[in-house]
């Protein structure tokens, strides 16, 4: 059952990240379509073509390899001036590049008349180039809403789950109470399991979470603590008792100091554990979260070479990689895997699989504005660069030549074999070293 579960996490994962891509390019489409663009093919997945299907002037289909998608706009770039030539300074490589794709576009422009991208106006060529990345941040706030809102955030309730005996030191690495541990406040007061915390100290409470902060800055205060039992409320109190915390990060990780040994705080103790329970979070909870995993993933972009010389390292010499480090498809397909398979409640396991696509979303969302070409924000730079073009040229009562970004191609091959290469590093990576986060 484990392993069919794992399996089953891995298919949601391929079908919600095929669903994605497939908007992503829809984001593209439908602009070029409003703007009157001949749009030739719209493919989920490259190479060999294993379904398709022609719709008026459009070819919709499927291709072999799932690894992303593409939609054919007649000009993407404009004809080659007469007699032009690669350029005499690249190698026939490069070269040979570049008169290929400047065949591939001129095959585009034929039948289209003037329905081409490169006529465009600047703005219209922005849009219909950021409506791909545009679509998964709107998908990836949705997702997140779902997650967030519609099912919600697995933390502590109001009810008691169960009430400590006892005190026992954090210091002390143990669980059962001795007849030398003081009585712990909670079960002195006469607290139940299934009581439900109303207010503390006068402050109404709605999580668990709010009760502990008051309780546990108030060591050594008597609190007067309003519970609910059997439909009826009643006041206790006690008096939570000092003790020693760990101090921990901002990730929960222990607090050493300069000899390595753990720090420790003192808070108030009253004994209390909460059940746990699935609580939907405010609607605009979904936007919140999307913004922060953009500001996530823009800082490790934006340290991509070095984030990927570190997860080769950690590889190479077996250590366990960052959780925070970027990984493949092949390590979202895992971890998809490893939450479908944990031992937790259904509901529990689809939220974490939701907001994975959510995640995975705001990914896509930010690399493909990366302004290098091949990916959308590389185009959207090509648009900007020929606005401003051709305005400095009105300027000097001139006419611009449109911007010819075939000349870019031996660049895009760059970052196409860069990108290559980093992603075959987390394909590696991602099966003899994944990140592990459950």
């Amino acid at each position: 059952m484990t392993a069919l579960a794992f399996l089953i996490g891995v298919i949601v994962l391929v079908i919600g990240l095929a669903v994605s891509i497939a908007l992503h390019e829809i984001g593209h489409l439908l602009p070029a379509k409003l703007f009157g663009v001949r749009v030739g093919q719209y493919m989920i997945g490259f190479g060999p073509t294993l379904w398709s299907k022609r719709i008026g002037e459009t070819e919709y289909g499927f291709k072999a390899l799932p690894l992303g998608g593409f939609i054919s706009m007649a000009g993407m770039y404009p004809p080659a001036a007469e007699g032009a030539e690669p350029g005499a300074r690249r190698s026939r490589f490069f070269a040979t590049m570049v008169q290929d794709a400047r065949d591939a576009n001129a095959e585009t422009l034929i039948a289209a008349d003037d329905r081409v991208f490169y006529k465009l106006p600047v703005w219209k060529r922005v849009i219909v180039m950021l409506g791909g990345p545009l679509m998964n941040l709107v998908l990836a706030v949705v997702l997140f809403t779902i997650a967030l809102s519609g099912i919600g955030v697995q933390q502590g309730t109001t009810t008691v789950a169960s009430v400590s005996q006892c005190v026992i030191p954090a210091s002390q690495q143990r669980d059962a109470c001795t007849s030398a541990d003081p009585v712990a406040p909670a079960a002195a007061a006469g607290i139940q399991p299934g009581d439900k915390l109303v207010s503390v100290d006068g402050t109404p409470v709605s999580t668990f979470a709010d009760a502990a902060a008051i309780i546990q800055r108030s060591p050594g205060k008597q609190l007067s603590v309003v519970i609910e039992r059997g439909g009826a409320q009643q006041t206790v109190q006690f008096t939570p008792q000092s003790t020693d915390r760990a101090v921990t990060d901002d990730r929960g990780r222990p607090v050493t100091d300069a000899a390595g040994q753990p720090e420790y705080e003192t808070v108030g103790f009253a004994g209390l554990l909460a059940q746990k329970a699935l609580v939907p979070q405010p609607i605009w909870s979904g936007a919140d979260a999307t913004g922060q995993y953009v500001g996530q993933v823009v800082q490790i972009v934006s340290q991509l070479p070095v984030r990927i010389y570190d997860v080769a390292v950690d590889t190479l010499t077996g250590q366990p990689r960052d959780a925070n480090s970027p990984m493949s498809v092949v390590g979202a397909g895992r971890l998809a895997g490893d939450i479908a398979a944990v031992d937790a409640p259904i509901l529990d396991r689809v939220q974490s699989i939701i907001a994975l696509l959510a995640g995975l979303n705001v990914a896509l969302f930010v690399f493909n504005l990366i302004p290098l070409l091949p990916l959308d924000g590389g185009h959207v730079v090509v648009a900007l660069w020929d606005g401003i073009k051709r305005w400095f040229a009105r300027l000097r009562g001139k006419v611009a030549r449109p911007v010819d970004a075939t000349k870019l191609v031996p660049v895009t091959f760059v970052v196409v074999v860069l990108l290559v290469g980093m992603g075959g590093i987390l394909f590696l990576a991602d099966i003899f070293n994944p990140v592990q986060l459950l």
